[in-house]
C-alpha cells in the first residue's frame, strides 16, 4: 500500500492519536495529539497520500514516541538474507511534504526491535513534495524473522524522545528511530506531514514504483 490507496479501516476519515490511517501504516503518537488521515494532496503520478496533522504540540518526553510506521512480514524480507555474511543492501524510497523543514530520520528495526539502523533526509523546502532515497547495507548479525512475524519495521520519525537517539548510519542494538539532531515534528501546533510512493526493494538502486493492480494490492 505504499501509494496510500487502500484505506479499508476509515476509507478516509481521520484518526486521532495512534492507529492505522491507511492499511498497512501505523501511527504513533503517545504524548502529542495528531490526526492522521488518507488524502488526495500528492505528487505527479500519485491518487493518494498520507496526511499526519499534529492538533496538540507538546515536546518529547525521553521515551515519547512520535512515528509512521510499517511492519512487513518475514515472508516479504527473506530473500534480503538479513541476519547473515550474505545480508542484501536494500533501499527505501518514497515521496514526502511537511511544513516544517529540517534533518528528518527513518528508522530501520527487526522484528525483537533489537537492531536498528537509522538514517536521516533532509526537507528543504516548506510545503513541497521531495523524492527522498535511502540505501542500507544489511544487517551481518542480529535474529530476523522468514515466517509470517514480524520481518523488517520502517519508522519515519516525527520527534521521538532522546530514548530512541543514536547515531545515523550503522547498524546497532538496541530500539532506535532518530538522531539527536533530528526534527521535532511533534512540538509544532499545525505541522503538517505528507508520505507517498513509499517502495523498499533489494539492491542499490531505487527504481520507479512499481504500480500492482488495486486488487492485487
Amino acid at each position: 500500500n505504499g501509494a496510500m490507496v487502500i484505506d479499508q479501516r476509515n476509507n478516509g476519515a481521520s484518526v486521532t492519536g495512534s492507529g492505522y490511517a491507511v492499511d498497512r501504516f501505523y501511527n504513533a503518537f503517545t504524548s502529542t495529539n495528531a490526526t492522521q488521515q488518507r488524502s488526495t494532496v500528492v505528487p505527479a503520478g500519485f491518487t493518494n497520500s498520507l496526511l499526519v496533522t499534529i492538533t496538540t504540540a507538546t515536546a518529547p518526553g525521553t521515551s515519547s514516541l512520535a512515528y509512521v510506521s510499517q511492519t512487513i512480514e518475514g515472508f516479504n524480507t527473506s530473500d534480503f538474507d538479513l541476519g547473515k555474511a550474505t545480508a542484501a543492501t536494500f533501499t527505501l524510497s518514497f515521496w514526502v511534504r511537511s511544513s516544517v523543514t529540517g534533518t528528518y530520520a527513518v528508522g530501520f528495526l527487526n522484528g525483537a526491535q533489537d537492531r536498528s539502523y537509522v538514517a536521516t533526509y533532509s526537507i528543504s523546502a516548506a510545503n513541497t513534495w521531495e523524492y527522498k532515497t535511502i540505501t542500507v547495507a544489511g544487517d551481518t548479525t542480529g535474529t530476523w524473522l522468514t515466517n509470517n512475524g514480524k520481518g523488517l519495521s520502517v519508522f519515519w520519525d516525527l520527534g521521538s524522545g532522546s530514548n530512541y537517539q543514536a547515531t545515523a548510519g550503522s547498524w546497532q542494538a538496541g530500539t532506535l528511530l532518530r538522531t539527536s539532531g533530528s526534527v521535532n515534528f511533534a512540538n509544532t501546533l499545525g505541522a503538517t506531514f505528507y508520505i507517498t510512493g513509499v517502495q523498499l526493494e533489494k539492491g542499490s538502486t531505487a527504481t520507479s514504483f512499481d504500480y500492482r493492480p488495486y486488487g492485487t494490492e
